[in-house]
């Protein structure tokens, strides 16, 4: 049985848990290693059974604890080769840290089979990831991306769960106090998804057979959980999707448990 929880997942600090009988593996360490012991610990896994760590990219509220959390492990870091890279540059990564590149090819990591996917993002190589896990469920980890690509679509299509990015209320992020290069930024292609983007393609995710979608990565400043979850259930509902019959949606990180599927 999968076992799928999103421990931290905000523009302060982001982190997945992945795992089975087989393997236990996170995606991304945006937070220091003493709140990720912690945070694992609230889900009943010991730091020591993780058996791989895979980032998205280099941005800090992605990796801020990788480095140290790794190597009081002994965990594997992978990465495209671009974010390891950056990493690299930033001492985000060093010798005490076993880490390694990857290409397109999928990693096998204790059953699950996990492959990247480029995504559009002001970062060195962003990627998304989707696995397949021992017992064949399919899982797909999707944030921080200004557009969703035919690349995006190609991969996360058909996964049984899907974490999608819902970053921003446009009306909120343009009458709000930052900076207006920041909010090009966040508007643009290699910015951040809205909600009204991710509500268009939860429409399409359900529609191709996902039945499980977690909402990440909301900004404190230009979003709260009540309008990312209504743009989505208007459009599924729109649609003709009837939720916790066709779907189940929920936010990320909101509650700190796992789905077993």
């Amino acid at each position: 049985m999968a076992r799928f929880c999103s421990l931290f997942s905000s523009s302060s600090g982001n982190c997945t848990y992945v795992g089975s009988s087989g393997a236990n593996l996170l995606f991304d360490v945006g937070m220091n290693a003493k709140q990720t012991e912690l945070a694992l610990g609230e889900i009943g896994v010991d730091p020591s059974d993780i058996d791989a760590v895979f980032i998205t990219h280099e941005h800090t509220d992605h990796i801020c604890g990788v480095r140290v959390f790794a190597a009081r492990y002994g965990i594997k870091i992978y990465a495209l080769p671009g974010t390891i890279n950056a990493m690299l540059s930033m001492n985000a990564l060093n010798d005490k840290n076993d880490f390694e590149a990857i290409g397109d090819k999928p990693v096998e990591v204790g059953g699950f089979c996990v492959r990247p996917f480029r995504t559009q993002h002001d970062a060195a190589e962003s990627c998304g990831y989707t696995m397949i896990t021992p017992d064949s469920k399919r899982i797909s980890i999707c944030t921080d991306l200004g557009t969703v690509t035919d690349t995006v679509m190609e991969n996360i299509y058909g996964s049984d769960l899907v974490l999608l990015e819902s970053n921003h209320d446009v009306n909120m992020l343009r009458n709000g106090p930052y900076p207006y290069p920041l909010k090009r930024r966040i508007l643009s292609d290699y910015g951040h998804l809205s909600n009204d983007c991710c509500a268009e393609t939860a429409v399409k995710l359900v529609e191709g057979g996902t039945t499980r979608l977690f909402l990440g990565h909301l900004s404190k400043e230009n979003n709260i959980p009540a309008l990312a979850l209504a743009a989505t259930k208007s459009a599924l509902e729109s649609a003709g999707a009837v939720e916790n019959s066709d779907y189940l949606l929920g936010i990320a990180a909101s509650e700190r448990k796992i789905t077993a599927f």
